[in-house]
């Protein structure tokens, strides 16, 4: 075994592997499409780089199989044991309406349906304690019709067990004995805070998902041991940490957002390296568009997010994602009017330009029309592109319509996605209290190049960064990742009347179980850090604000500091703080992180390497003008090299556009640094 790490993250469109070498710093980069099977395409990468499994000691992987499971709803059939009288409980959700000028408005049908929802008998208190002891025979008998029933899922969330785990646990052990084959989940080991719908909907999610998850898991562990892999398989969390195959296993509602993470992780270590501190990381992928905000060098995080409008408690970096990337389709809708997205053609067929049998007009149609793509060095000349095939898809969908040019649909379709993605990025930043001209814009993925010129003209931003091989940055953003374990506690208490001791036995608890997780994964104490936070909220509100708890709060009876910065955050987030009022202390947050090894971001070679300019091609940037536009060979691009707007820079994976009137600069380390007009 070498020194070797291997980062392979799953895209609409395509699949990205990155190969570090510890020792030399040197970087392989693979791509594969995403179509099919994708624990074959998972070998299939392996194998184009020719890597012999025996030399890795590491491999880390972006999933989307919780996602898209979900968003497809092709999970398995589950079933929901609760407390006697709350077998409605995800019926009845909560009564708010997301969707307030919807007079029509349905909530999500349940994943469970009602005659797969069974109560047994036991209860306990908020405070954990036992006021009706769990029926164990009637357990059995609900557990019998379940197992008639053919679930092959069985989750299991009672009233306050997230303050005495018991009565689940020893009902997890009454399934092990009478249906060992199903998969269970007890809300206890998924999320330790109340809510009583949204910890049953996390905790069926799970459920739902485990079957596929495990499934997946277990073909590529069968694989790499066939190909005598020795080494570790971790899968990244929604939370930007890693943890192990095992761990995703027994709770894959963790790796929900695990695709997109990567890049937010990258993105972060990229801007502590060149010394920007506030990003805004824009992965523009074949399906998806994905954006998040990185404050002070760290991204933002929350507490619970939620897919298919179904709540999920879980620690989950703050990522927006849209339909809007190289393979959305564009349509026309009932009144003419243009869209774009959030269908796509994915990997199969994929655009039309593909030549793969998609007939549908896409955003790389409508790039290749306008001449931002050479058809000859698509995946570095791997594709060829047929300008013809998209030309005749968006002239017929979309061009005769609406009586325009096909040239002039195609602008619309472009522009019409950057104003969807340019409105995510004001989601992200101005909902969170932060002005977008603050930040440096950060565009990565196959499509980030092209898009990050105009995103950064319509938000005013100064500065946009195209990283190297942008393509498969998210993958590279995976091998930045340490081991995280998180942990929860609700504490609901006012501040002034939570007892230290009391606080810091909850803490101790935490850190205990935390610990026991490490050291079965065999992380070093030395390589290990912590992290405490603290949510609170004014007397009377519903939600709360996150605040860093520190080592000096744990000293402090009166959690002065602690209120102080808990006013100054919900100031920032809303405009307004409350200091008169009581505060209430609500969660406690544990994170335990597993420091790794970061690949090292290394200087290009100094010295003018010459010859980057390598041709001039005819592009359509604005209006129906026609302009002679410059192409460069990004390789070929030394340090220092300035280039003015238009200019088109081409690698083997990307493509980068830069407007008239915009500058570029390759920066010590080969990034692309695009700067606004002035």
């Amino acid at each position: 075994m070498t020194n070797q790490r291997l980062a392979i993250d799953v895209g609409g469109t395509f699949v990205d592997f990155v190969l570090f070498d510890e020792a030399s710093g040197e970087i392989c980069i693979e791509k594969v499409s995403s179509g099919g099977k994708l624990e074959e395409r998972f070998f299939e990468g392996i194998e184009r780089l020719g890597l012999s499994l025996t030399d890795l000691a590491m491999i880390v992987h972006g999933s989307t199989t919780v996602i898209n499971t979900i968003v497809q709803e092709k999970g398995a059939r589950t079933g929901l044991i609760t407390t006697q009288g709350f077998r409605d409980v995800l019926e009845l959700g909560r009564g708010n309406r997301p969707e307030i000028y919807n007079l029509f408005y349905r909530p999500p049908a349940p994943l469970v349906p009602r005659y797969l929802r069974y109560e047994v008998p036991e209860r306990l208190n908020r405070r954990g304690e036992t006021l009706i002891p769990l029926d164990e025979a009637a357990a059995r008998q609900v557990i019998a019709q379940l197992k008639e029933q053919g679930v092959l899922g069985i989750a299991i969330c009672f009233l306050h067990s997230y303050a005495n785990p018991a009565h689940e646990r020893r009902l997890a052990e009454l399934v092990a004995e009478i249906y060992p084959e199903a998969h269970v989940s007890i809300s206890s080991d998924i999320v330790r805070e109340w809510r009583e719908f949204e910890r049953a909907s996390t905790t069926v999610l799970n459920t739902y998902v485990k079957p596929k998850m495990a499934g997946y898991l277990s073909a590529l562990q069968s694989g790499l041991k066939d190909r005598h892999y020795t080494g570790t398989l971790n899968i990244m969390q929604s939370s930007g940490g890693m943890t192990s195959g095992l761990a995703a296993q027994n709770a894959p509602i963790r790796t929900l957002e695990s695709g997109p993470a990567g890049g937010v992780i990258g993105a972060a270590a990229l801007g502590a390296k060149l010394g920007f501190a506030n990003l805004v990381a824009a992965d523009v992928g074949g399906t998806t568009f994905d954006v998040a905000m990185i404050h002070q060098n760290r991204p933002l995080e929350k507490a619970e997010t939620a897919v298919n409008r179904r709540p999920v408690l879980q620690p989950t970096l703050d990522i927006i994602s849209i339909g809007a990337g190289g393979g959305s389709i564009a349509w026309l809708d009932a009144e003419g009017g243009l869209r774009v997205g959030p269908k796509s053609a994915e990997a199969a067929p994929g655009p039309a330009c593909f030549g793969l049998g998609g007939a549908e007009p896409t955003v790389t149609d409508a790039q290749l029309i306008l001449g931002y793509l050479d058809p000859q060095y698509y995946l570095g000349k791997r594709m060829t592109l047929d300008r013809a095939a998209a030309e005749r898809a968006i002239e017929t969908k979309i061009a005769q319509p609406l009586n325009l040019p096909t040239t002039e649909a195609a602008q619309g379709i472009l522009r019409l996605a950057a104003a969807n993605m340019s409105y995510a990025i004001r989601n992200i930043t101005i909902e969170r209290g932060h002005d977008p001209r603050e930040f440096s814009l950060v565009c990565f993925g196959g499509g980030g190049g092209l898009f990050a010129a105009a995103l950064m003209r319509e938000l005013e931003m100064a500065r946009a960064i195209v990283p190297v091989n942008p393509a498969t940055f998210s993958a590279w953003g995976l091998l930045n990742a340490d081991y995280r374990e998180d942990l929860s506690r609700t504490v609901v208490k006012p501040l002034k009347e939570l007892r230290l001791e009391e606080l810091a036995g909850v803490i101790s608890q935490m850190e205990a179980e935390a610990t026991e997780h490490f050291d079965s994964h065999h992380i070093q104490a030395a390589n290990r850090a912590v992290e405490l936070f603290a949510d609170l909220r004014y007397l009377g509100q519903e939600h709360t604000v996150r605040v860093p708890l520190q080592a000096d709060d744990l000293k402090d009876p009166l959690f002065a500091s602690l209120r102080t910065r808990f006013d100054d955050l919900h100031e920032k987030a809303y405009a307004h703080a409350l200091p008169h009022l009581s505060v209430e202390f609500v969660h406690v947050r544990l994170s335990l992180i597993g420091l790794t090894q970061k690949p090292a971001i290394l200087e290009m070679p100094k010295g003018n390497k010459g010859g980057a300019q390598k041709a001039i091609r005819k592009v359509i940037l604005m209006g129906n003008d026609i302009m002679d536009c410059p192409i460069y060979d990004r390789p070929l691009l030394a340090a220092g090299e300035r280039l003015d707007g238009p200019a088109i820079v081409e690698e083997w994976t990307s493509t980068t556009l830069l407007l008239p009137g915009q500058t570029l600069e390759v920066d010590p380390y080969g990034n692309l640094i695009l700067h606004a007009s002035h």
